[in-house]
């Protein structure tokens, strides 16, 4: 059955939480707090500021995914890539059939 639905291969459910109780008023005061500890100084952690430095510290941390960044390569470039190769596979893989094989 599996090999016959090869070519329309369904996409996996995504998951979407949805808050049940969201407050947006209490959220932005909750901020508002915050910002004002921080002025003050009661409060010595910045959380923005962790997610700032977080952001993007994967893609640095290794090095094959820096070096495709730094090269300018994208999702596109990449797809185009791996389908040459599984391409240059194939080729490879009916020569070898042919020749030992067959």
């Amino acid at each position: 059955m599996g090999i016959f639905n090869f070519y329309n291969v369904r996409k996996p459910r995504q998951y979407d939480h949805k808050p049940i109780y969201y407050d947006p008023r209490k959220e932005a005061l909750e901020k508002r707090i915050h910002k004002v500890k921080m002025e003050l100084g009661v409060e010595e952690t910045d959380y923005e500021q962790y997610k700032e430095a977080i952001r993007g510290s994967f893609v640095e941390g290794t090095t094959h995914l820096k070096k495709s960044k730094d090269k300018g390569d994208d999702i596109q470039t990449r797809v185009y890539k791996n389908m040459r190769l599984i391409l240059a596979l194939t080729i490879l893989g009916v020569i070898f059939w042919y020749f030992f094989l067959k």
